[in-house]
């Protein structure tokens, strides 16, 4: 079944969706913020094909979510490593596990991981503050509006579908 592209979308979560909705791609990003760095633990991580596995990495190497580099000459080997853009996916990461702790755990009676700050040593949930004001962010105090640099035309309440 060929699915449909976002990329052409005035939308920066259908443009997110087309670099890392793919199947597996959120769980190989998960591996490499853990320190999975390498082909084969990825793939004994994660249990995917290998050839699937090659193909998303490719993917993300290609948007520089991650990066390839050579640790081995005879025979050539690599590892991945996230770049810049591929870090700026952390809050990403760290919402899904909030989400699936709290809906798709099952019977588990707690989280199955845990967030520790490094530094101070604390287990921590992470939220969203307003950084001006530092209050913690709800949906139902936030708005969102189209930047002016949208035409109409692309703009997703232009047919009449309510915008907030």
């Amino acid at each position: 079944m060929r699915r449909t592209s976002f990329a052409g979308m005035q939308c920066s979560i259908a443009r997110t969706l087309e670099v890392v909705g793919e199947w597996w791609t959120m769980l190989i990003i998960r591996d490499a913020f853990s320190g999975v760095r390498r082909f084969d633990d990825f793939q004994r991580s994660l249990g995917i094909a290998r050839n699937v596995l090659a193909g998303r990495l490719q993917t993300l190497v290609d948007h520089d979510i991650l990066e390839r580099r050579r640790y081995q000459e005879r025979p050539d080997r690599f590892e991945y490593r996230l770049t810049p853009r591929g870090r700026d996916l952390y809050p990403v990461i760290v919402g899904l596990l909030g989400w699936g702790d709290r809906w798709a755990t099952d019977s588990d009676p707690a989280p199955p991981v845990v967030l520790t700050h490094a530094s101070c040593g604390h287990d921590v949930v992470p939220e969203l503050t307003c950084p001006a004001c530092h209050q913690a962010i709800a949906p139902q105090a936030m708005r969102w509006r189209y930047a002016e640099h949208v035409p109409t035309e692309h703009r997703l309440g232009h047919r009449g579908v309510a915008t907030r």
